[in-house]
């Protein structure tokens, strides 16, 4: 989960909540989790969605490029973005790296929260759910489904 203020912070006593609720989501009898744990990056960071992602459109053009460009980016960037605006290779647009369409749910943060590896019948948290670590946290917050 990141928040949708991608320059946004928590406190870190809310972090450490944060992540002992999502602990507690997967510790039912038959759910699981691999670990939890939060992050804080010093630059905007990709939180990408690992081998379900594979195209992006630009939010200017259209265009689509595949998202292996989006990691060629972020490695060459590995400490962060310190601009999160990018000209696009279809178009040369300078547009937002938030603002491009995902076929599947990415996003960038200086704030993660994670459940590696969770187990449970929808390891996916629900719109409650995903409520309450905002209310946890002092802010909105996005899912980002991961497979590595």
């Amino acid at each position: 989960m990141i928040p949708t203020d991608l320059q946004w912070q928590p406190a870190p006593d809310a972090a450490a909540a944060a992540v002992a609720y999502v602990a507690r989501l997967f510790s039912g009898p038959a759910d699981d989790v691999e670990e939890v744990d939060y992050e804080f990056y010093d630059q905007v960071t990709l939180i990408d969605a690992g081998e379900n992602a594979t195209r992006i459109r630009c939010s200017r053009c259209d265009g689509e490029s595949d998202v292996g460009w989006l990691y060629d980016l972020a490695a060459e960037n590995d400490e962060g973005f310190d601009r999160p605006d990018i000209a696009m290779p279809c178009c040369g647009a300078v547009v937002m790296l938030d603002t491009l369409r995902y076929d599947w749910p990415m996003g960038f943060a200086r704030f993660e929260v994670s459940a590696m590896n969770p187990r449970r019948d929808k390891y996916e948290l629900d719109a409650t759910e995903l409520a309450d670590v905002a209310a946890i946290l002092g802010h909105p917050v996005t899912q980002i489904l991961a497979h590595y």
